[in-house]
């Protein structure tokens, strides 16, 4: 990857559904080769799709909460049967393993605080060797994506 490719990325990313004339005008490169090289990237893998962004205060989903979830078993089954049940759940929008005093960091958006209690109670804590949950509700987002 060179310069022209990151420059590329960047600007995808800001606007996925840029013209790929215009795409071209602003890297410096005729309309061919700058197909080309996106084409490849996406090739390559560094570019794995597009899609469209969301408003989630518009879907009326703003209230976001952090959970911090400690297994009872981290034994690779154990693992696999909760990564699996995390993607079946929308309301969960990031899950990541962590290194650290507990498991997983799970980003969570509900409509309200009660919302979420429902969530938490009936999805998170069912969620497979869920032993442990701690919540961090949050305020304010200052920067996302």
């Amino acid at each position: 990857m060179d310069r022209i490719d990151r420059k590329i990325l960047a600007i995808l990313a800001r606007d996925a559904q840029i013209s790929m004339t215009a795409l071209s005008k602003e890297v410096g490169l005729s309309k061919s080769p700058t197909l080309t090289r996106v084409r490849r990237l996406e090739r390559d893998g560094i570019i794995t799709g597009y899609r469209a962004q969301l408003s989630p205060e518009k879907m009326g989903l703003s209230h976001v909460a952090f959970v911090q979830v400690t297994l009872d078993n981290t034994k690779s089954d154990a693992l696999q049967a909760f990564n699996a049940a995390v993607m079946r759940h929308s309301e969960i929008e990031g899950a990541h393993m962590i290194a650290g005093g507990f498991d997983y960091l799970l980003k969570v958006r509900t409509s309200d605080i009660a919302a979420y209690r429902k969530t938490l109670g009936e999805t998170i804590a069912a969620l497979p060797h869920v032993s442990q949950t701690s919540t961090f509700i949050t305020m304010e987002t200052v920067k996302e994506g």
